[in-house]
């Protein structure tokens, strides 16, 4: 097993799995056309939107896309739904 952290539900999970009391299925075609079609609409980006940024935050979300190896659009549109879903927080200064 690698090492990456689980929680309780998650090690529950996985110690019923070693110890044979859930198996794994195959999902039925239409299961795996379901899980496509939402994966599809999912990364489907469908509006364009024009914002104004000051000219140092473009230059810094840049500098980081750079750092990713991904392109500023790209970054600026998973910030946003990182936001979006609550995975992305403001957080309280002062």
């Amino acid at each position: 097993m690698t090492n990456m952290k689980l929680n309780k539900e998650e090690k529950s999970i996985l110690d019923a799995y070693e110890k044979g009391k859930i198996k794994t299925s195959t999902p039925s075609k239409k299961e795996i056309a379901e899980v496509k079609a939402n994966a599809a609409n999912t990364l489907r980006k469908d509006r364009r939107v024009t914002i104004r940024l000051y000219d140092h935050d473009l230059k810094g979300i840049q500098k980081k896309a750079l750092e990713k190896g991904i392109p500023y659009q790209t970054l600026i549109s998973s910030m946003i739904h990182q936001y979006v879903e609550g995975d992305l927080v403001e957080t309280k200064t002062g």
